[in-house]
């Protein structure tokens, strides 16, 4: 048996559509597409050969059907002007468990590819905590960057620490000229809490502060020109930001395998390489010098690209490129996860890219930015939801569901189960969505246990895992007794899990896995609904049921994983 059944059952069914267009002799090509649950399989419409053969096309479907089918297809069937393929359903059964038992826990995972994935998400500047805004990106790229791995993909998640820049070093100023009681308490005892204040006192000095503020410029002028220590106090405060956003990804599941610092693309030289490769491209506009880009479709400001100013300190766009440059020869492919206000800076970048003559760019993956409605969430931190105050309430709420549902158990055991179900629910209602659609935050959707939410799939998967625990030892089942149409719809969901995954890391899908995690869930609980499995009749189609639901869960916790959900035994 081979890791996708479903991938294996196109095969044989194109095979099977190579022979129909021999036996009828056309150099005509039709496609065969996916069919409606009650057509079968997969379906051939034959219109395309009418011309052809100057034939009626249910007359060319009902020649075509007398071409044989390889197991587990049933003889072919012809409908009006199409050729459907059906399952037998004790043969397509046996094939799709077969397949989920020759994999087991690993079901839905491909084998291994050679292309390697630098996926770059999340970098934030490191002066706060995370705000509700942002959420989305570490929430749509972990999920990307799990599922290509399920698909084969040797990735490397990458964070990209800003800790260069005007506000890094006000904030910088800020701790060297502040005290913590100029600044006030922090709202939350964490690192990220604790620097923003220094950030945004140093800000309000700098309104009326002119010696403030030239103190700042003349600092950011030593650190851009490579001032070692000053470059080393800085990224110290970065590094403590840093903590603190690193804490709150790690609550949502959210981890990396590699830090990029833009200070020490800064100190090696490759900044000042960049500067010196692009002087011959530029113009000079006040000292400052910049790449025309206007003859890549940009206009006015947009395409003026400046890249050091007349100081000869490096602007965010040369270290951009010093990054990409340095990504190039550490990865097959680079994708960049970001908000939509970043398409011109990276239409930008790619245009500089193919001004210096080089053909390769990043892959982008942009977002829309999430939001939440007037007056359903409070905060103590004004207009400015941080993802710890989303986090606290979306936990505190499912806690509130589980002492409903579950008061007979320990007050430890409710509060492990708020935690995965209150931030399970935050990341599911962000990665069902599409990237490019606008989200609108609601609670009512997020921890809805009987509709599209991460605690109705985990509390389908807990239901399998119960079952699981009942049945007690295994006993051998006969797959080939699974024949009841909600057995048969859940097979052919099981089947597809493979392909679904690796359609969905390919194509930078996320909410497809989401979608199709809702469906397969429910799907399980209309057979759990019609196929009783403990008190089945015979000792056959009680072990094949008892098979069916292992797959069932193996399927759902590998979905779970995939969008960085917990998949609970117990809820």
């Amino acid at each position: 048996m081979g890791h996708d059944p479903w991938a294996e059952l196109r095969e044989r069914a194109e095979a099977v559509r190579t022979a129909i267009e021999a036996r009828l002799g056309v150099r005509t090509h039709a496609d065969l597409v996916e069919a409606p649950e009650d057509k079968g399989l997969f379906s051939l419409a034959v219109f395309p050969y009418a011309k052809e053969l100057r034939k009626a096309p249910p007359a060319i479907a009902a020649e075509a059907a007398l071409v044989p089918a390889p197991e587990p297809f049933a003889g072919l069937q012809a409908v009006g002007g199409y050729v459907n393929l059906t399952a037998e359903p004790a043969a397509f059964a046996a094939h799709v468990l077969g397949s989920v038992a020759s994999l087991g826990e690993a079901y839905g995972s491909s084998p291994a590819q050679p292309m390697r994935i630098l996926l770059e998400h999340t970098s934030t500047n490191p002066t706060g905590p995370l705000h509700v805004g942002r959420a989305r990106n570490p929430i749509l790229a972990d999920a990307l960057g799990r599922l290509l791995k399920m698909a084969g993909y040797p990735v490397t998640r990458e964070y990209l620490v800003n800790d260069v820049g005007r506000q890094m070093v006000v904030q910088y100023w800020g701790t060297r000229h502040l005290t913590p009681a100029q600044v006030g308490p922090p709202d939350v005892d964490k690192a990220d809490y604790r620097f923003i204040k220094y950030y945004q006192k140093a800000t309000e000095i700098f309104e009326h502060d002119a010696a403030a503020k030239a103190d700042v410029a003349e600092m950011i002028r030593r650190f851009e020109l490579g001032d070692v220590a000053l470059t080393k106090d800085v990224r110290k405060v970065a590094e403590e930001v840093l903590s603190g956003i690193l804490a709150s990804l790690a609550r949502l599941g959210v981890a990396f395998d590699s830090f990029y610092w833009e200070s020490d693309s800064i100190l090696d030289g490759r900044v000042q390489e960049v500067i010196e490769r692009l002087m011959p491209l530029s113009h000079e506009e006040g000292g400052s010098h910049y790449l025309d880009l206007s003859s890549f479709g940009l206009e006015g400001d947009a395409a003026k690209y400046f890249f050091v100013r007349a100081d000869g300190t490096s602007l965010y766009t040369t270290r951009d490129i010093a990054y990409h440059l340095d990504k190039m020869r550490r990865c097959d492919v680079a994708i960049n996860v970001l908000g939509e206000d970043q398409k011109l800076t990276f239409d930008r970048l790619k245009a500089a890219f193919r001004l210096m003559g080089i053909e390769w760019a990043p892959e982008t993956v942009f977002y829309a930015f999430v939001s939440l409605p007037e007056g359903k969430m409070s905060t103590r931190r004004g207009v400015v939801v941080n993802l710890d105050d989303l986090l606290d309430e979306a936990v505190a709420r499912a806690g509130e569901e589980v002492a409903k549902r579950r008061p007979d158990l320990s007050e430890g055991r409710k509060r492990e189960i708020a935690e995965f179900v209150g931030v399970g629910a935050v990341r599911y209602n962000i990665a069902r969505v599409q990237a490019e659609k606008r989200i609108v935050f609601r609670w009512e959707e997020a921890l809805n246990f009987e509709g599209n939410s991460a605690p109705f799939l985990q509390y389908a998967h807990a239901r399998a895992c119960s079952i699981l625990d009942r049945a007690g030892p295994r006993t051998t089942g006969d797959p080939r007794l699974l024949v009841h149409p909600q057995e048969q719809l859940l097979l052919r969901r099981i089947a597809r899990f493979p392909s679904v995954v690796r359609d969905a890391a390919l194509g930078r899908r996320v909410h497809a896995v989401a979608g199709y995690a809702a469906d397969l869930a429910a799907q399980f609980n209309q057979f759990y609904r019609d196929c009783p499995v403990l008190n089945a009749g015979s000792e056959g189609l009680r072990g094949a049921r008892v098979e069916l639901v292992d797959a069932s869960r193996v399927v759902l916790r590998n979905a779970l994983d995939g969008l960085g959900l917990v998949a609970p035994r117990e809820m």
